[in-house]
């Protein structure tokens, strides 16, 4: 399973803190981050996190793509709900495709103890069955002059 964690910067303590309480159910999966939160969960945990570029570079788009095409089964997303800009459009985005493509997501310490406790436990073994085959790639044909 591919796991992506976002952190507004007043919630990047709690996400590591989190983190590193459930490396071990995070160590089966692949971790996916956004620029700085990645290189503090790596750093923290000693986990292998691919990182995407910081939130506000374009690190959420990016994640927000990987969800559209159904390369991301779960979204951990500790979000400052005391902050200005938390219905952002890019964040408002990201809710809006993990919506469509049936990818749960949790906005809070909360519920982001429920997905990773049922992830342990098999509850979302469906997200499997949901991932698009990988195809051989279809190189151009060459053109005849």
């Amino acid at each position: 399973m591919t796991i992506a964690v976002l952190a507004h910067d007043s919630r990047k303590e709690l996400a590591l803190q989190f983190c590193t309480a459930y490396s071990a159910i995070l160590s089966r999966n692949t971790v996916i981050a956004t620029g700085t939160t990645g290189r503090m969960l790596a750093q923290a945990t000693g986990l292998p996190v691919h990182c995407y570029l910081s939130g506000r570079l374009g690190g959420i788009q990016q994640i927000s793509a990987r969800v559209a095409c159904d390369e991301v089964d779960l979204v951990l997303f500790f979000r400052d709900p005391l902050r200005a800009d938390t219905g952002s459009m890019t964040e408002q985005n990201l809710l809006r495709l993990c919506d469509m493509h049936s990818v749960p997501i949790a906005t809070n310490i909360a519920t982001a103890e429920v997905l990773l406790r049922g992830l342990d436990q098999g509850d979302l073994d469906y997200r499997e069955g949901m991932h698009p085959p990988v195809a051989e790639p279809v190189l151009p044909q060459r053109a005849v002059c």
